[in-house]
């Protein structure tokens, strides 16, 4: 059992060894394409694993998934007060939260102790779920629309799947791809990473179609990136954030280093609706003894 549960916390990529995440929000201001970061908030501020955060619809809101009691569960972070809100409570642990439309149910994957990992949806305040995919084994997903998913599926290899919660369908769209999947803002898009090749590369997909294309690579070794809501593309490479703006660069422009915060390392990160937030997800260093 013990086994079956090292190996599900292994395909999610959630053991950092002796490293520590910590999740910060950021101020993010913009002038004539040109991108800044200030006012890091440390919003987690808890020993072990935090990570995988989004932010709510209206913005005024972050989820992610926090380590309590030897587990995970997801926590609701309010920007303004600054409360936390613990949102499940079950016996296994839940990872990759996301708002389902604007209402108030967010689905999450759950990893029980037996093994078992699935996609749930969960109320904002009942603390518990009910499956949404009951025959695939989800790492990570993106909602198209309230009735459309597409995710990262376990397997040998990973394939994207789309999948129709209301007819009860699940197509393969893609193979070898990164976790990150996401709805490309003021469009019908989807866009997702491709490890088919190297460098690896971020593509775009329309769902109706199964049609996809190139945007850009990604850097060596990452596979995290959010879209601004207008349109801009956010991604960590190492200790520097980069921008890309479809429509004007060549490549990926640097726009902050973290080092100048006192921190390093970035993974995950998400920006708000409004555009006037990030939250970025940071590796802490661990404290010599």
């Amino acid at each position: 059992m013990k086994r079956l549960w090292l190996k599900s916390m292994l395909l999610l990529g959630i053991l950092w060894g002796q490293s520590s995440t910590e999740v910060y929000l950021f101020d993010l201001v913009s002038k004539e394409d040109v991108y800044a970061i200030s006012n890091p908030i440390n919003i987690s501020n808890n020993p072990g694993y935090d990570n995988q955060p989004s932010f709510m619809k209206h913005g005024r809101a972050v989820l992610y998934a926090s380590t309590r009691n030897g587990q995970t569960d997801i926590v609701s972070y309010q920007i303004r007060t600054g409360k936390k809100t613990w949102l499940t409570n079950t016996e296994g642990s839940e990872y990759s939260p996301l708002q389902i439309g604007s209402g108030n149910a967010f689905s999450a994957i759950r990893l029980d102790q037996d093994g078992t990992q699935l996609l749930y949806k969960y109320s904002m305040y009942s603390k518990q779920g009910k499956v949404l995919i009951p025959d695939l084994k989800i790492g990570y997903h993106g909602w198209v629309d309230r009735n459309r998913l597409l995710s990262f599926v376990l397997g040998d290899p990973h394939t994207l799947q789309l999948s129709a919660l209301k007819e009860g369908k699940n197509q393969i769209l893609d193979e070898k791809i990164g976790r990150s999947i996401h709805k490309i803002p003021k469009t019908s898009l989807m866009s997702y990473i491709s490890k088919q090749n190297v460098p690896w590369t971020i593509n775009t997909l329309d769902p109706e179609t199964g049609m996809t294309d190139l945007i850009i690579h990604t850097f060596d070794g990452s596979e995290d990136f959010a879209w601004t809501p207008s349109g801009i593309m956010f991604m960590g490479g190492g200790d520097i954030l980069y921008k890309y703006d479809p429509n004007y660069d060549q490549d990926w422009v640097a726009m902050a280093d973290l080092n100048d915060f006192g921190l390093n390392d970035i993974t995950r990160l998400t920006v708000s609706p409004k555009g006037d937030k990030v939250v970025i997800v940071v590796v802490e260093k661990p404290v010599d003894k």
